[in-house]
């Protein structure tokens, strides 16, 4: 897209949206998140003939794709594509996928202008849509050089209306306002010295921890004690004692929340040096976590403590 291409673009026209998509009903969840944010479609694709849909495509803000199998190379083809058209700057994306399909395009699709979903639900969906097209929009008009005082007002309502979408997501996820999100945000984490651990740390005591936890979902709401950085934590310790690899889809599953919400704790504690990613020697479609050394002795430290306090482990 060219600067007189962008100019030529008014800023009350509708966000143009590419819905990709394998199935008649992920088209349908694609047309209400496209409708839901006043968007339109300019076209629909499959898997196999995305990637010439977009270059047909002279103006396109985001690509809206909603997958339910894995299509092998043209899958792999096309999220090559959009990896390379955030890179570029020429459009931004929306990828869902069902778990089965969460390692390949974890893998590959890794931009930050690149949301990638879970199952997600259709708020969420759209509201991801909402804020691609927010910001797209937003970078849009700065190149055409718009500063009047109706153009701030619709993009004031138009981020006003996200934020009603994303906190109404924020109390589907958590049960309650301000959830997760909130937390993502705090600082990093602070490694304290403990003394050593007098016996070794075994992988048993950390899977009897892990039982416990869901035990306890049997008799409360999983709700009240959600804390996916903690299970995640522990399942991928437990992991390292056993000399066994976790891929995504397994630790968002480990996590016990949804898995859209599990990933954006995977990036945030990877982002904070907490997780390592290391690609699959095997199969360059997927890619393993690993807990950083740092972190790995924390929680030993923190068992020790456990330990020399006489405490049984908690759930």
């Amino acid at each position: 897209m060219t600067q007189s291409d962008t100019q030529t673009r008014r800023h009350d026209d509708p966000a143009s949206i590419l819905v990709i998509s394998d199935t008649a009903q992920g088209e349908r969840r694609c047309r209400i998140a496209v409708e839901a944010i006043g968007a339109r479609v300019v076209s629909t694709a499959g898997p196999a003939d995305a990637v010439a849909r977009i270059g047909e495509q002279i103006a396109l803000d985001a690509a809206l794709v909603d997958l339910a199998e894995d299509h092998g190379a043209a899958l792999d083809t096309l999220f090559g594509e959009i990896d390379r058209g955030a890179r570029s700057g020429r459009y931004r994306s929306i990828v869902s996928v069902p778990i089965e399909l969460l390692d390949i395009a974890d893998a590959q699709v890794r931009h930050g202008d690149i949301a990638l979903l879970c199952a997600p639900k259709g708020i969420e969906q759209a509201a991801a849509l909402g804020l691609a097209v927010a910001n797209r929009s937003l970078a849009l008009q700065d190149i055409g050089r718009e500063h009047d005082d109706s153009r701030l007002m619709r993009l004031s309502e138009e981020v006003a209306r996200i934020a009603r979408a994303l906190a109404e997501l924020s109390h589907d996820d958590r049960g309650k306002p301000n959830g997760e999100d909130s937390r993502l945000a705090e600082a990093p984490l602070a490694f304290r010295p403990e003394p050593a651990r007098t016996d070794p740390l075994r992988p048993e005591d950390i899977r009897a921890m892990i039982r416990m936890r869901r035990l306890r979902d049997r008799f409360f709401d999983s709700e009240l004690f959600a804390d996916p950085a903690w299970d995640m934590l522990l399942d991928l310790m437990a992991a390292r004692l056993e000399g066994r690899q976790v891929a995504v889809s397994s630790l968002c599953i480990a996590a016990a929340v949804p898995p859209t919400t599990a990933l954006r704790w995977i990036r945030t504690m990877t982002d904070r040096g907490l997780f390592e990613r290391r690609s699959d020697p095997r199969d360059g479609r997927r890619v393993f976590i690993d807990l950083a050394d740092e972190a790995a002795e924390a929680l030993e430290r923190w068992f020790a403590a456990v330990q020399q306090n006489g405490d049984l482990l908690p759930g």
